[in-house]
């Protein structure tokens, strides 16, 4: 029973229960006389299924669970995962502080196994605003095991969060192709589900340069034999290039540079976001020496292992002929184009925020939009709502456009969930840090030094003040 029809309405309802949104259902729940409830279609919490390859560790260390970073005491952390499965020992001793996907799925299904708040089956359809009632109307289908609408509710909230999540994006030339069920083209979130046929197939050509892609073509290369290991990598980036890892590097992903980034003007931002492709499209430095070390043993008998590996290649097509895959691909650099037979591709070509247009349809007339038509998002996490609309409307991740690169970053969901519920309940309920990163971003931002050799920002180039 969601609560909120009958009763008063909800403080927060949440319209789906990815990380995001569990770390705001987790916090949430530590808020007393908050109530909430979050709805999530799928029947179950699993996180990436497709890609916890054995072995494949998490990007972000531990300390990145759902609370840790605000709240440290909160019996939904990581370490007290740990301690309620008698493991802190041998925790202890694997001295692991990048976790294995799989155990972060756990982790994660653990936590959404335990709070009440949490509803799977629940496809949220529609939402309005209530003016009388000074809330938002929902309107949701009860799912059965199948997926298949069992029955329909209403209930009322003062406030949302939606965090929907992102969809597996196939590049437009290949959607075609992928759709083809006689043809081995998947995305790289199905790669375990298809798994023994690509290990089956000849050829098969993995295309993305970033931490997915690099981790299917290991797994691949180290389950296939050696002098026939039939693989090829394809990449649209300049190189197969390491992520920023670096210690003052990784302060883009702070607080301080989110609030900073939300400040720059909107063309400034979308100038910014394509060219720190490397925060966040590159592969981690192990997994890259992982793959040379396993080609380089593959030399030690003398020849070189089939496997190729073009970065600055574009896929501009592809079609089935002759029970085979045909891609027709391009080198920007030496501007010349050929074509790839191969037997079959894994797509690790990321991921898109799910358009949420339908589902808040009826608050259209609310809702501003920047130049380019996106959402305006305010620095609370806020949809910019009409004045006469007196609930709030949160995203979670879908905001990179206004918050930079951090938005799909797990280091950053416990931070941003506590705005989210500092913004709603109008107190410091989870108090934050004033500061975040050693780096100043900007003229005239925070600074350790002292003031007589601080910066102060007093005009700006062009003789705006």
């Amino acid at each position: 029973m969601i609560p909120g029809a009958e009763t008063a309405p909800l403080d927060l309802l949440g319209v789906g229960t990815g990380p995001f949104n569990l770390s705001l259902a987790a916090l949430a729940d530590g808020v007393p006389g908050l109530t909430s409830a979050f709805l999530e279609q799928r029947p179950s919490f699993r996180w990436h299924p497709g890609l916890l390859i054995e072995g494949a560790t998490l990007q972000v260390p531990f300390l990145a669970d759902l609370v840790s970073l605000v709240e440290p005491t909160s019996p939904w952390s990581f370490l007290n995962y740990i301690k309620t499965g008698e493991r802190l020992f041998p925790f202890y001793f694997a001295e692991k502080f990048h976790i294995d996907r799989a155990e972060y799925d756990a982790y994660l299904r653990w936590v959404s196994g335990q709070l009440a708040s949490c509803h799977f089956g629940h496809q949220v359809d529609t939402v309005r605003w209530d003016a009388e009632r000074g809330a938002f109307e929902v309107d949701f289908t009860r799912l059965d095991a199948a997926g298949d609408a069992e029955a329909v509710g209403r209930t009322y909230a003062r406030h949302l969060a939606l965090g929907v999540g992102t969809a597996p994006h196939v590049p437009e030339p290949l959607r075609e192709l992928a759709a083809d069920p006689g043809a081995l083209v998947l995305h790289s979130a199905d790669y375990l589900a298809q798994r023994d046929r690509l290990l089956a197939a000849r050829h098969v050509t993995v295309v993305g340069s970033g931490q997915s892609g690099a981790e299917v073509l290991l797994d691949l290369l180290r389950a296939r034999p050696r002098g026939a290991e039939g693989l090829t990598w394809l990449a649209r980036t300049p190189a197969f290039a390491p992520m920023e890892y670096s210690k003052i590097g990784l302060e883009q992903f702070t607080p301080d540079y989110t609030r900073y980034f939300h400040a720059l003007p909107e063309e400034t931002r979308d100038r910014l976001l394509p060219a720190q492709w490397q925060l966040y499209k590159g592969v981690s430095e192990e997994t890259l020496g992982d793959i040379h070390d396993e080609l380089y043993r593959r030399t030690v008998d003398g020849g070189w292992p089939d496997v190729t590996l073009t970065p600055g290649v574009a896929v501009q097509g592809g079609s089935r002929t002759g029970g085979r895959i045909e891609l027709t691909v391009e080198h920007g650099q030496q501007d010349t184009r050929a074509h790839l037979t191969t037997d079959a591709v894994v797509l690790a070509t990321g991921y898109r925020e799910r358009p949420v247009d339908t589902l808040l349809a009826p608050l259209a007339k609310y809702v501003s939009h920047d130049a380019a038509g996106r959402h305006q998002v305010d620095a609370h996490q806020r949809l910019v709502l009409d004045g006469t609309v007196t609930g709030s409307v949160f995203v979670q991740n879908a905001e990179r456009h206004t918050h930079g690169v951090g938005a799909p970053d797990l280091g950053l969901a416990a931070w941003r969930s506590a705005v989210i519920l500092n913004a709603l309940t109008g107190r410091d309920t989870y108090p934050l840090p004033r500061r975040t990163a050693f780096t100043t971003f900007g003229l005239g931002g925070t600074s350790a030094g002292g003031r007589d050799h601080q910066l102060t920002a007093s005009t700006t180039v062009g003789g705006r003040s």
